[in-house]
């Protein structure tokens, strides 16, 4: 214990009397730790805020689309589009499968909107009331068209609330009032609730533009839908209703031209690309724990040479070499320490500050990681150093000049 007490005390000393070197000697370590620290946070909070979106976006939802999406490997393909749509028909046979519990068809379109000389483009989308319940899409303003306002091919529409605000400004005043789509006026009904989402892969429903389907002839003449959105009546259906609908399109379409996509292989597609891009980030971050190590081994080479005198006198006195060693190293590890400990605080700091603005969490994992790298990397780098101190010979040490 005296000797470590003694080892930890001289370290110190040396330290206070060259402050500058050993905050820059850290800084590496300091600089490595905390980018790493940081981009797995990032990382983890790109997949929550991924998986959040989703599950706001309703639970067990499968999704009928042109083409192939999706390999048999699960794997996004590449977009082998057919250029098909569905029709009335396909709609209306799909709401008959045993196991769905709603069917939102959707025929989508990008327009302009316009209201007392303001315009703006927006996409359309020409649907069921069933979309809003399925989606957990609820009205701030006014009111959802329900399914009677379909039946009756009411010319009234839905609007989301990134458009609205575009449009409107003071949204609540505004339900009630027409807006004009290609030529078409539509009563506002009502402004929906935010959802939030948008990016990374998820679909936007705060800028849409919500009608009834049967009540734009002029827009979808010949009824057709981009795709149709439906959801089981649990998830332990999924894939029986997703063989189902499968079974009943392809009476229609070729394999190849369609696609039965359960909403969350989108989402686990989309988790695995950013944590692949995440992942070569990290690597690349790394890589500046390597260059702080680097940076320790060669101010320890430096502070062995300095101090050749100081070794010699010691091992003089009746230090061994192994205590000549355990010192060196134990300054090598300790500084390595230092730096991360201070690159983890600096972490934490910023996701504190950061996560108001951007989806961050903190990893336990990576933290433990990071920390536990930090110091790996002042063993592996000090060794060296703290070696040839350790070999000097005591007469030729403290014969240096």
């Amino acid at each position: 214990m005296g000797i470590l007490l003694s080892i930890i005390k001289t370290s110190l000393s040396d330290f206070d009397r060259n402050k500058l070197r050993t905050f820059l000697t850290s800084l590496g370590i300091l600089i490595g730790v905390s980018s790493v620290i940081l981009l797995v946070s990032l990382g983890v909070g790109l997949k929550n805020y991924i998986t959040e979106q989703f599950e706001n976006l309703g639970s067990n939802i499968l999704i009928a689309m042109p083409g192939q999406i999706f390999g048999g490997d699960r794997q996004m393909t590449g977009g082998n589009f057919s250029g098909i749509t569905f029709t009335e028909k396909d709609y209306l046979a799909i709401a008959k499968v045993s196991g769905i519990k709603a069917v939102a068809p959707a025929y989508v379109k990008t327009v302009s909107v316009s209201f007392e000389g303001k315009t703006e483009i927006g996409s359309y989308y020409g649907t069921t009331a069933e979309i809003f319940p399925m989606r957990n899409l609820e009205a701030g303003y006014g009111q959802i068209f329900s399914a009677g306002d379909v039946e009756k091919r009411k010319k009234i529409i839905v609007v989301g609330p990134k458009i609205a605000e575009k449009l409107f400004g003071n949204m609540g005043s505004f339900v009630g009032k027409t807006v004009k789509i290609e030529d078409q006026g539509f009563k506002v009904s009502g402004i929906l609730k935010s959802k939030g989402g948008g990016g990374f892969g998820g679909p936007d429903f705060d800028s849409f533009l919500y009608v009834p389907y049967k009540s734009s002839p002029k827009i979808n003449q010949e009824k057709k839908f981009s795709v149709i959105n439906f959801q089981a009546d649990s998830e332990t259906v999924i894939d029986t209703v997703k063989e189902s609908v499968t079974a009943l399109l392809e009476r229609s379409y070729d394999e190849e031209d369609f696609s039965v996509i359960e909403q969350t292989q989108i989402q686990e597609t989309v988790t695995s690309i950013f944590a692949i891009l995440n992942g070569v980030l990290v690597a690349i971050a790394a890589i500046s724990l390597i260059v702080g190590g680097i940076g320790i081994m060669n101010i320890m080479y430096i502070t062995v040479t300095e101090r050749i005198r100081e070794i010699g006198i010691r091992r003089a006195m009746g230090a061994t070499r192994r205590n000549i060693l355990s010192q060196f190293l134990f300054e090598a590890v300790f500084l390595s320490f230092i730096g991360g400990s201070f690159g983890l605080i600096v972490s934490l700091v910023i996701v504190f500050i950061g996560s108001r603005y951007f989806p961050l969490a903190i990893d336990l994992m990576s933290v433990v990681v990071a920390l536990t790298v930090s110091t790996t990397i002042g063993v592996v780098f000090g060794v060296l150093p703290a070696r040839k101190a350790a070999l000097l010979s005591p007469v030729e040490a403290i014969r240096y000049e």
